[in-house]
């Protein structure tokens, strides 16, 4: 490890090779760009403090160097053990940024990391998951007064924040950028349905041709997921426990079941639900011979881990990040440690994608900062023509034209006379 007051990486010397893929990431990333452009002129987030939990990737990286162009100073680490790249973490070190990040954190660092965060005192905090949230309102309430605003990036942050609102312990507005259209519409449907069949693909090379596929949640995620194993040539279960996306997933043409009754049929089982104990040791029993299993929601316990390790007779790495387990005499398959497959195992989403995920936390991180002190302290969204904006400059970024409305057609949009 490589450690200074302002950073803990794995190794500096990695910091060439994460700058080649910074470089790389940018040019796929036209529409975070025009804001950074932006950015660098106005300086709109001059003496702003920015502290990050994300996923330290080389698309994270471009966020980071998006908010320093705006003049804000900023603090980094990861929001999930298995998620750094470990040479984009030496690349941002040695570009004078606070970052504590390595692939392969153990729990302990992990917080450790989030409290150097937290020593930085910042006045925005931008999550994925809510832990960075989460140890500020339990741990450093002290601090609270020095924050503006928080951004949260994902679906399982999101429900931690309502239920923190419902409770009403949440002690600073945060915007929830996972509900704008240009993320969550974009990001978990085309982002995570690849990535995580990357992730996949890279831990076992298996073929999706022909096999069973289990969908544990049919969100914009499993969308996504659903969409793209059936690309491959996968036959679909989606199992779910909410009526609407359940009857969303029959009408797609896909079987839908309860968990038990889809275990002895999967090849491969994906989780994409956000909530916990979605596939048990009772599961781990009835799965054939070869399943295998993984996790792309955000937190490891969607997959009962511990069970499995209690269920197992034997455990070993064939392949990295891609274990065998004998349960009842049995070989089964679990991918990146039940942790996000898609970044344990790959290189979680492509640059193009996050591009407008992460021009909607720039876009919020600028609103907070000229809307101090007049938000609801709650959980807030984005206004919508600012998500508008962002599909705007993402369009233009393709070099993509579409039609105006005549002023005809805005004054019959906008009246109520003129029927059949």
């Amino acid at each position: 490890m490589d450690t200074s007051k302002t950073y803990e990486v794995k190794d500096l010397k990695l910091a060439d090779q994460g700058r080649m893929n910074v470089e790389f990431a940018r040019m796929e990333m036209g529409s975070l760009l025009k804001i950074e452009e932006r950015f660098k002129k106005e300086k709109p987030l001059k003496g702003v403090r920015v502290g990050m939990a994300l996923h330290v990737t080389k698309e994270t990286a471009v966020l980071v160097e998006t908010f320093l162009a705006g003049g804000a100073e900023v603090a980094i680490t990861g929001c999930n053990p298995l998620s750094t790249q470990d040479d984009v973490a030496a690349y941002l070190a040695k570009a004078g940024v606070h970052v504590w990040a390595y692939k392969g954190e153990t729990k302990e660092d992990y917080y450790r990391y989030i409290e150097n965060v937290i020593r930085f005192h910042p006045h925005i905090t931008i999550d994925d998951g809510c832990d960075l949230v989460t140890e500020i309102h339990t741990k450093h309430a002290d601090q609270i007064k020095e924050v503006i605003g928080g951004c949260e990036e994902t679906t399982t942050g999101i429900i931690r924040l309502k239920a923190m609102e419902k409770e009403k312990v949440l002690k600073y507005p945060v915007i929830a950028v996972n509900d704008n259209k240009t993320k969550h519409l974009l990001d978990n449907y085309y982002g995570t349905g690849q990535s995580t069949l990357d992730g996949i693909i890279r831990a076992s090379n298996i073929l999706f041709a022909g096999k069973t596929v289990v969908i544990a949640g049919y969100g914009s995620c499993g969308k996504g997921a659903a969409m793209r194993a059936k690309g491959l040539g996968a036959n679909v279960i989606v199992t779910e426990v909410a009526f609407f996306p359940a009857l969303q997933a029959k009408m797609d043409g896909f079987r839908v079941m309860p968990m038990k009754e889809a275990v002895p049929l999967g090849d491969i089982f994906i989780t994409l639900t956000g909530c916990r104990d979605v596939i048990t040791t009772d599961h781990f029993r009835m799965m054939k011979e070869g399943a295998i299993f993984c996790n792309s929601g955000h937190f490891t316990n969607e997959i009962d881990v511990v069970g499995l390790e209690k269920a197992a007779k034997s455990k070993r790495r064939i392949r990295p990040y891609f274990d065998e387990y004998v349960v009842d005499g049995k070989k089964i398959f679990l991918a990146g440690e039940g942790r996000l497959v898609n970044l344990a195992c790959a290189e979680g989403h492509p640059s193009m994608v996050m591009a407008t995920s992460f021009c909607g936390q720039a876009l919020s991180v600028e609103y907070l900062v000229k809307n101090k002190g007049k938000l609801a302290i709650a959980v807030v969204n984005l206004p919508e023509e600012l998500d508008d904006f962002i599909a705007k400059i993402q369009l233009e970024a393709l070099s993509v034209s579409i039609d105006k409305l005549t002023l005809e057609q805005i004054k019959y949009l906008n009246s109520w006379q003129e029927g059949t």
